[in-house]
């Protein structure tokens, strides 16, 4: 999701499909797109078709990355939301970012 400086919702659009157990996401193309759009923050979802929602190292790192190279750019990533079968989980509640 991107956001505008009041934290409202500019655009809510897929940045990738995965497979069963992956999908390719890249740092650079996330942020271009926050960019692109003039966003002052994101909010960034997906699902785990498990239906666990518990965050894979591989969520928290890609998440961390993101942030980083967004605040290096002036695009702040709010939350990270983690969507399943047995509910959502957030990693910013979750002090993982």
């Amino acid at each position: 999701m991107r956001l505008n400086t009041r934290n409202r919702l500019i655009r809510d659009e897929v940045m990738s499909e995965g497979s069963i157990d992956q999908a390719a996401v890249h740092v650079r193309e996330v942020i271009r797109r926050a960019i692109d759009l003039g966003s002052a923050a994101i909010i960034l979802v997906h699902n785990h078709p498990s239906g666990d929602p518990s965050p894979s190292r591989a969520d928290i790192e890609i998440t961390r990355a993101i942030a980083e190279a967004g605040k290096r750019l002036g695009v702040a990533v709010h939350d990270h939301v983690i969507m399943g079968s047995s509910g959502h989980v957030s990693l910013k509640a979750q002090g993982l970012m």
